[in-house]
């Protein structure tokens, strides 16, 4: 086993390795990664470690907010001033972290209702995500994305991973090219925030341990564990909401003293393989 300050663990060749096992054909010399959070405080609860990774590997990092976090206040007193200060607090979270406010966009879309603005067009007086997000890809030159997990998590989550899944491969393709130039995306992967990863990619991979969801472990050492907690602390307003992902936090300690964060990398277009269904007929 590795010991470095990164380490990713292919879960299914069972090796270790660096940044390409994540992210295959890892250039860091031409990389920006994108993070879909649903809430302003997501990409550092479930995506931390990768997002230090990739800085620290001379990447770019950019974090994409789905939601205006409204819902996020404990007490009814914060009610109507929530917005602003959940805004100001993801500010200084992600410029603590490494992450500089020009690679932050705010989508704005209300809480617990992100998955109606989906698409393009909503009716004929409001725009989807598709045009925003679709442009900024293009412009920012993004060659990854992390997407939120989407099994059974927040349907924000749900709403956020689409947006994530569906314009990977769109913001490369030669359309609406007058919204920017078309760029491609390299690769994908999943995140969880808290929840357990979609069991249909570990039955269709036939993997005899099921519980092993995930195909991508990062393991990391303790002072990467710390920055995040402090990136996260710069969230006081949702102190309450969040303090029992905080001590969920100590899960994933290693008995070496790294701690762990898991994805599983998709691919957001798969081709349909004829082959197997030709070798059926030809073999009957």
């Amino acid at each position: 086993m590795l010991k470095r300050k990164y380490d990713y663990l292919d879960v299914d060749l069972k090796k270790w390795g660096g940044s390409e096992t994540l992210f295959p054909g890892w250039n860091a010399a031409d990389e920006r990664v994108c993070v879909y959070s649903p809430h302003d405080d997501d990409a550092i609860l479930g995506a931390g470690y990768a997002m230090r990774a990739a800085m620290d590997a001379g990447a770019e990092v950019h974090v994409f907010i789905v939601c205006d976090g409204a819902c996020g206040y404990s007490t009814p007193e914060d009610r109507d001033v929530i917005v602003a200060r959940r805004k100001q607090e993801t500010l200084d979270c992600y410029r603590e972290f490494g992450v500089p406010e020009k690679n932050i966009l705010f989508l704005g879309y209300p809480d617990f209702s992100a998955v109606q603005y989906v698409g393009r067009i909503l009716d004929p007086a409001r725009n989807g995500h598709f045009r925003t997000t679709i442009t900024e890809l293009r412009q920012r030159r993004i060659t990854r994305i992390l997407a939120p997990n989407h099994y059974r998590e927040h349907i924000d989550h749900v709403a956020a991973h689409l947006m994530a899944a569906f314009d990977s491969p769109q913001a490369g393709d030669a359309h609406s090219v007058d919204w920017a130039e078309p760029y491609p995306v390299r690769s994908t992967a999943q995140y969880s925030v808290w929840a357990e990863l979609d069991p249909e990619d570990a039955l269709v991979k036939g993997r005899k341990d099921k519980g092993l969801r995930a195909d991508v472990v990062l393991a990391v050492s303790p002072e990467v564990e710390a920055a995040v907690m402090d990136g996260i602390r710069r969230y006081p307003s949702q102190k309450a909401i969040i303090a029992s992902l905080v001590e969920q936090r100590q899960e994933r300690l290693l008995e070496d003293g790294r701690f762990i964060e898991v994805y599983r990398r998709f691919d957001p277009r798969p081709k349909l393989d004829f082959t197997p269904y030709k070798r059926l007929i030809e073999g009957m």
